[in-house]
């Protein structure tokens, strides 16, 4: 797809006209008195959060923004293999992908043996390894990507819109909440200040149930908590463009790396539209608590810096879309919530910070956007649940232990990937020459490349994250880790599709049903037998858990998975329960059961390790997350895991 050919355009490249190519704000009066979420900030952090509670119309969200309308130039722009799965279930990564440069592969440069002012091509790699997720790492502008949240949220069942030009002036919680038995209902107290110039200076003031600061490295939401960001600062200023430019550099249209002799480096980023491409260049070393505004640097310095960088090809940038200067560090916040760790166990937290506002760190690596928005992925259905009375709020304690660990190995890995990136080269000459080795930052690449499309993230054991003791039952799919989609068939239709597409940001937990290699439809069937527990038995989760005024999957969504090609099962011998009876009329859902793809040759079962004699029930989370492996008839076990965070007093549960 191509766009950007006579100049750059922000919105969507798919409307001709300039005028209507982006929604502005929209006016929608005060806000309101309260709100069961405050989130402040319309950052990719913020929007993701809004755009899954905009799924719970019970749920009273609220999302305010200081600046005065959404956002039309990007900052971040590089999408991870794991986003985009995440982004398929919010339903957008189809038109993501239709936009988005695809990063197939990645070059490296460096010095010229024999002529060191000059560079030359030393490596090219596959960007990501085979089968590491059915997704592609791609770059798009991150306000496309809030575009596509922003549409998600207008077409929610509440129409959430952000509320623009609203300055933080400060965060309150009211001392009763410090107590877990009984607290206010809306504890937290937001202040406001409209810089709208039609009503600047009228203070809003909120109270809220729970609040989300999502409002950057300068976070008021952190400061208001006293909270800070520790860390260290390399003393090093980059610069980084956006440009529209001729060049005879062979590489322009790949992900690339380049160091250069004398000169500094160059990491090269190929933009969506055929055209744009965004390039970071290393600046100067900057002195002790120096910082880089004080240098004054120019766009027209930063593009004679990736000129001299580039020799001996040329650059000729005929239009700058958007650039900056910055400087590299590795920050972190100790806790993402506003509980002390003294008082974990006597309190639960009621703010939240995520993004910027509770770890920073270099751009280069792509981390910052992706990072950012699987924080409030992580936490959107854990404040859904709570509100909605199906979890207790101990859940919200596992928030900020899971990401602020997570968000500890980023800052490590980014500070080796930085150190590697911005050391000057070593001397070709003189082997023994202190500096960085170009072949070591490929392979460094090449080893952290799972890290980096995000498919790394680990959990470890808590509440929703148990303990690997059946983990052999399915070796691919890893307690703590995201559920490893792969291909399967679908019973009732014949259509292939990815399993892990069948999780959408709806807040519901699957159990995936892996069936032994018997015959299903046998009475004494595994299969059979787990779902006769989980329709009959007062200890099923699925009756336990489900209100009656619902659908039996509203809470728990439960899929099978047959060894047996989809010819060979008739649809009307396979048990009730999954073919359950849905919506005001009763309709039969024939989705539930899915058998290995026999075509492809992408068996599910190979390919994720899943024992075929023994079979396997795989319990996921809300935000992908595989939380528990056991046998299928581990019936007792699966009760006690739900038991462990769950709460019944939803209303009636389902009819015993």
């Amino acid at each position: 797809m191509e766009f950007h050919l006579n100049g750059f355009r922000p919105g969507d490249p798919e409307i001709s006209e300039p005028a209507e190519r982006y929604n502005g704000a929209r006016s929608l009066g005060p806000l309101p008195a309260e709100a069961d979420v405050l989130i402040i900030g319309c950052g990719p952090a913020g929007l993701t959060l809004a755009a899954q509670l905009s799924a719970f119309p019970e749920i009273n969200t609220r999302i305010v923004e200081q600046k005065s309308g959404p956002l039309l130039l990007g900052q971040a722009d590089g999408i991870a293999c794991r986003t985009v799965e995440m982004f398929h279930a919010f339903g957008f990564s189809e038109r993501l992908l239709k936009e988005a440069y695809w990063v197939n592969e990645t070059t490296f440069w460096k010095p010229d043996e024999t002529q060191p002012s000059n560079i030359v091509r030393s490596g090219r790699v596959q960007d990501v390894e085979d089968g590491l997720s059915e997704f592609p790492h791609v770059i798009l502008n991150q306000a496309r990507v809030h575009d596509f949240y922003l549409q998600v949220m207008r077409n929610a069942p509440n129409r959430l819109e952000p509320y623009y030009a609203r300055r933080v002036i400060d965060v309150q919680i009211d001392p009763a909440a410090s107590s877990c038995a009984s607290t206010p209902t809306h504890p937290v107290t937001v202040r406001l200040e409209r810089i709208d110039p039609e009503n600047a200076g009228q203070v809003e003031i909120v109270k809220a149930r729970y609040v989300a600061g999502c409002d950057g490295a300068r976070s008021v939401v952190r400061q208001c908590l006293r909270r800070a960001l520790h860390g260290d600062s390399a003393n090093q200023a980059w610069g980084v463009m956006d440009v529209l430019a001729v060049t005879d550099f062979p590489d322009i249209r790949l992900k690339t790396a380049i160091q250069s002799a004398n000169e500094g480096s160059v990491l090269i980023i190929p933009r969506e539209g055929g055209y744009l491409v965004r390039i970071y260049v290393e600046l100067d070393k900057l002195k002790e608590n120096e910082r880089v505004a004080s240098r004054n640097i120019t766009v027209d310095y930063v593009i004679a810096a990736a000129q001299r960088i580039l020799h001996p090809y040329t650059l000729d940038v005929k239009e700058v879309a958007w650039w900056s200067v910055y400087e590299i560090g590795q920050r972190l916040c100790d806790r993402f919530d506003d509980v002390p760790e003294k008082e974990v166990g006597t309190r639960f937290p009621r703010v939240f910070i995520t993004g910027d506002a509770c770890h920073t760190h270099s751009p280069k690596a792509g981390q910052g956007m992706n990072v950012s928005m699987q924080d409030s992925f992580n936490l959107g259905w854990k404040l859904a649940s709570v509100l909605q009375g199906r979890c207790s709020p101990q859940l919200l304690h596992t928030y900020s232990a899971e990401r602020q660990a997570i968000a500890k190995e980023l800052i490590d890995f980014d500070r080796e990937f930085a150190k590697l990136f911005s050391d000057p080269p070593k001397d070709a000459a003189n082997p023994g020459s202190e500096g960085a080795d170009l072949t070591e930052f490929q392979k460094y690449f090449i080893k952290q490349g799972r890290f980096t499309a995000g498919t790394e993230t680990r959990y470890q054991p808590s509440i929703i994250s148990a303990e690997p003791t059946y983990q052999h039952l399915a070796k691919g799919l890893v307690i703590g880790m995201r559920f490893h989609s792969a291909r399967v068939i679908r019973l009732a239709d014949a259509k292939p599709v990815h399993l892990g597409h069948t999780i959408n940001a709806d807040g519901r937990w699957r159990v995936f049903a892996f069936s032994r290699a018997e015959d299903p439809t046998a009475a004494a069937s595994a299969i059979n037998s787990l779902c006769h527990f989980l329709a009959q038995s007062q200890r099923s989760p699925v009756r336990k858990y489900t209100p009656t005024d619902t659908d039996i999957d509203s809470v728990i969504d439960v899929r099978a998975i047959f060894q047996q090609g989809h010819r060979e099962l008739a649809i009307e011998t396979m048990p009730s329960f999954l073919l359950p009876r849905k919506g005001r009329y009763g309709l039969r859902d024939y989705e539930k059961m899915f058998c290995r793809d026999l075509k492809s040759g992408e068996d599910i079962f190979d390919l994720r390790g899943i024992d075929r004699y023994r079979g396997c029930m795989v319990v996921v989370r809300p935000d992908q997350y595989v939380a528990h492996i056991l046998p299928l008839d581990a019936y007792t076990e699966l009760a006690a895991f739900f038991d462990g965070f769950m709460m019944q007093d939803v209303g009636a549960s389902r009819s015993r």
